[in-house]
């Protein structure tokens, strides 16, 4: 069975460079996060990569990272514009920025044709996820009730910055490793006593147990998925006049979890996620990956 990797990259920026944190070499022969991602989602099974990027950076892009790529694995490129909204809408005068991770994924929708993995690109997921998640999508039974979906779920205290605080969506799950719920937290960080808390949406303080499973925008999803998420993307765009509003796609999720129309099952995985959060990560990421090598 075809299975795709779709990476959102149109968060890069327009003009390259160090403060690009997406193409910041990290490995120990210049790698960028995002080539590590690829190797692990091929070596895992995966057959193509679908990049999300904006229109305006398309040439940068490939001469950056597209063209390395398209020799070892089949690419596609889609964009995600500001202006890419469904029929009988038009963005609205004064938003600047599309709307999110949800959007994103739904402007790939043609050139989605099988089960899909959702990552950022501009994060190191290890090698286990993507094992994980392809066996799963292969494997997974449809369902007339159901979307059939999985997550990778990253323990929390394998994705804190030791320079600041992060966003996590806190997941719960049920004695069958199903998801329960997946909830956006603020300001996670770890304690001089050790302890983790955060901030839920209404600023109230949480505490959050180590080991709890998180969200780190690594789904596995079944194609018809995207014509849920675009019925949900008019809803929002009808419902929603804030110019910062976003459609992301853990809240969807969530609330297709909610509705009993959605089923997630929660992938342990035990490796450490890394990112460049904050620019004192790059020299920790850098030396949690100089003896990590990836073949070409």
């Amino acid at each position: 069975m075809k299975t795709q990797l779709v990476i959102m990259a149109a968060g890069i920026g327009s003009r390259f460079g160090e403060g690009i944190k997406q193409l910041t070499p990290v490995g120990p022969k210049g790698e960028l996060i995002i080539d590590y991602s690829i190797y692990y989602a091929k070596k895992a099974g995966f057959d193509e990569v679908v990049f999300v990027i904006r229109k305006d950076i398309e040439k940068d892009f490939k001469e950056v990272i597209g063209n390395r790529i398209e020799k070892i694995i089949k690419c596609k490129y889609v964009y995600q514009e500001l202006d890419m909204l469904p029929i009988g809408f038009k963005c609205p005068d004064g938003r600047k920025k599309p709307y999110g991770t949800g959007h994103c994924i739904l402007c790939a929708k043609d050139a989605i044709d099988s089960p899909f993995l959702v990552i950022n690109a501009d994060d190191y997921y290890g090698k286990e996820g993507f094992v994980k998640i392809h066996n799963y999508l292969i494997n997974a039974k449809s369902d007339e009730e159901n979307y059939n979906m999985c997550m990778a779920g990253f323990k929390i205290d394998n994705t804190l910055s030791e320079n600041g605080a992060v966003t996590r969506g806190i997941c719960k799950k049920d004695a069958d490793n199903m998801l329960v719920n997946c909830i956006e937290t603020f300001e996670i960080k770890r304690r001089e006593d050790g302890k983790i808390f955060g901030l839920d949406e209404n600023k109230n303080e949480v505490y959050i147990e180590d080991g709890t499973p998180v969200s780190m925008n690594m789904w596995g999803l079944p194609k018809e998925f995207l014509n849920s998420l675009e019925s949900r993307f008019i809803e929002f765009l009808k419902t929603n006049n804030d110019l910062k509003s976003e459609f992301l796609l853990p809240s969807i999720i969530n609330d297709m979890l909610h509705l009993n129309i959605a089923k997630v099952k929660v992938l342990d995985v035990n490796e450490k996620w890394y990112g460049v959060t904050y620019k004192e990560d790059k020299q920790y990421v850098i030396d949690a990956l100089k003896n990590i090598n990836i073949e070409e």
